[in-house]
């Protein structure tokens, strides 16, 4: 009866969040956490998995562990948000000894994740640690270093160089027009996964946007590609790969990248698109 109970309202308190853009210290979260994790006997690691607006997608038990310790599989977590969309995550896992203070495994661990979240626009929100009647955060509770660099948050604005030159206006619109002959022909024909140039894409869609003084994170571009996300991250890597666009932190999230066209191919696609457009 007792656990019968505690099922229940554990399952009361998820209902109440459902629909609900979710807060790493709701205290009913933290309550619905504790009853549902706080008295497991071995390590457990949780995901919630939410959109952009912070909605509830997907509250998933990953991973299993001992009475000690518990593994993270960065590919495996990720992997998993990128199949369900997910702009944000909570990781939340338990301490069967009682203690929710982290440890030096967890406070690395977390650090790392949110490191590759940046990378892939997918924000861990926060790391929760639960036991039947405590908690503690990790990146919000002061216990993980900070880990970038102040400098590291300044969104470089060299490639933007090219938009004062000379042609500018003409290679932009040139691009623009191609952009949209691309998309006509692919609808024309009606079999766009025949017609795609994902790479080349890509650079049109960085150098339109650059054109327009707006900017483009790791997801939108992945998005525009047409590709599945997967394939479009190994592309969009290769690219960086290659020298032909560069990752920058937002300097006001720091959690998030933006793409950007290395300066010299940015100042070679003006050339190329002032002459016309393809």
């Amino acid at each position: 009866m007792i656990v019968a109970a505690r099922a229940v309202t554990s399952e009361a308190l998820r209902a109440e969040l459902a629909g609900r853009g979710i807060d790493p210290a709701n205290p009913r979260l933290l309550e619905y956490l504790r009853a549902s994790m706080g008295a497991l006997p071995h390590e457990t690691l949780r995901i919630l998995f939410l959109d952009a607006s912070r909605r509830l997608i997907a509250d998933e038990q990953l991973q299993h562990g001992t009475v000690g310790q518990v593994a993270f599989y960065p590919r495996t977590i990720f992997r998993r948000a990128i199949e369900l969309d997910a702009a944000a995550i909570i990781l939340v896992h338990n301490h069967p000894s009682g203690d929710p203070t982290p440890s030096r495994s967890d406070i690395m661990a977390t650090e790392r994740l949110a490191a590759i979240g940046r990378s892939l626009d997918v924000e861990v929100l926060e790391h929760i640690v639960v036991t039947l009647r405590r908690h503690r955060t990790i990146l919000h509770g002061g216990t993980a270093a900070c880990s970038e660099a102040s400098s590291a948050a300044v969104l470089l604005d060299t490639a933007s160089e090219w938009r004062k030159a000379r042609g500018a206006k003409l290679a932009l619109a040139n691009a623009q027009r191609a952009s949209r002959r691309r998309l006509l022909r692919r609808q024309l024909v009606g079999a766009a996964d025949l017609f795609g140039e994902p790479a080349w894409d890509m650079l049109i869609d960085l150098f339109i946007h650059e054109g327009e003084a707006k900017a483009v994170s790791t997801s939108s571009l992945c998005i525009a590609s047409g590709l599945p996300m997967t394939s479009a991250l190994r592309l969009l890597q290769r690219l960086c790969d290659a020298g032909l666009v560069t990752r920058e932190a937002d300097r006001l999230d720091g959690r998030r990248n933006f793409i950007r066209l290395a300066p010299p191919l940015a100042h070679r696609l003006m050339a190329y698109f002032t002459e016309g457009d393809e």
